[in-house]
């Protein structure tokens, strides 16, 4: 099997190295390779390499910023995907892609499923649902991947914000009134190369699924896990912060409005690919084990 990775030094790209390599030669691309600015450019680079499989990791990922640049994250996060699905089906591959909890409003309390209605409160959200809508239009075999709050060991997170912070201030305030799952990177990567081992079999189970570590927390919850944990593993770094305070979302004025609710339900995957999803405690503690 010939897979074709784009935005291979992402959080999620960078895991999906590792884990695509058991599938068959996996040929890695980041910005300079494959800019997805330029659609045209990415397209010629996938005919050059026919693959049988596309992996597409790439995306305009910072949510404020997209909100002044608006075409660029709709070229990053449609229209090239979009180029890709028409790449796609023109050599019967399949194309894997990865969405977001940003699609829907973020109203109620009750995981969202698939059959949903999107409903994006920003142009991330936005473009990031235009991007499926392409995809799915298209023809094309496809897996996308709809996931919350990514972090991985490697660059930047919220964990190690928090971590930063807590050996600074003696009071930190953070967010408690929007709710998800902290999801890992190496997690998805890990279901992604299932899914597509999977679908080698059974073509059929193609489509939309949301994929996210298991069970919820709000970010106030999760920044205390993570300052907790890092006291407990009595680690070299020194947590200076007496308290947590929760406050709500309205306290942090951001260019891109968040959902307040950004569960979502695993079961149709969990059901599909046969997997079991773990708690999100599992992940976020491995990932500070290593990095502590």
């Amino acid at each position: 099997m010939n897979i074709l990775l784009l935005g291979k030094n992402g959080q999620v790209g960078w895991e999906l190295q590792r884990s695509l390599a058991v599938l068959g030669e996996v040929t890695a691309l980041g910005h300079d390779e494959a800019d997805f600015t330029q659609p045209q450019a990415v397209a010629q680079a996938v005919r050059a390499l026919c693959p049988d499989v596309i992996v597409n990791a790439a995306a305009h990922t910072a949510v404020d910023k997209a909100e002044s640049e608006p075409e660029r994250a709709r070229l990053l996060n449609a229209t090239t995907p979009g180029v890709l699905a028409e790449e796609a089906v023109r050599l019967g591959a399949w194309l894997v892609h990865y969405s977001t909890d940003y699609v829907f409003d973020g109203s109620g309390s009750r995981p969202w499923r698939e059959t949903d209605a999107p409903a994006p409160l920003s142009v991330y959200g936005a473009t990031k649902l235009e991007g499926e809508r392409l995809i799915q239009q298209s023809g094309c075999r496809h897996l996308i991947l709809r996931t919350s709050w990514v972090y991985a060991a490697r660059g930047g997170n919220f964990a190690k914000t928090m971590l930063r912070l807590a050996q600074e201030r003696e009071r930190l305030t953070v967010i408690d009134d929007q709710w998800g799952a902290p999801t890992g990177a190496d997690l998805l990567a890990d279901v992604t190369a299932h899914a597509i081992r999977h679908l080698q079999q059974r073509p059929q189970d193609g489509g939309l699924y949301h994929c996210v570590a298991g069970g919820e927390t709000t970010w106030h919850s999760y920044a205390k896990y993570v300052v907790e944990h890092a006291r407990q593993a009595q680690s070299a770094i020194n947590i200076i912060a007496k308290e947590i305070a929760p406050v709500p979302t309205s306290a942090f004025l951001t260019p891109a409005r968040r959902p307040h609710n950004s569960r979502l339900d695993n079961a149709k995957l969990q059901a599909a690919f046969g997997l079991r999803l773990p708690p999100w405690q599992q992940g976020v503690a491995r990932m500070l084990t290593e990095i502590l």
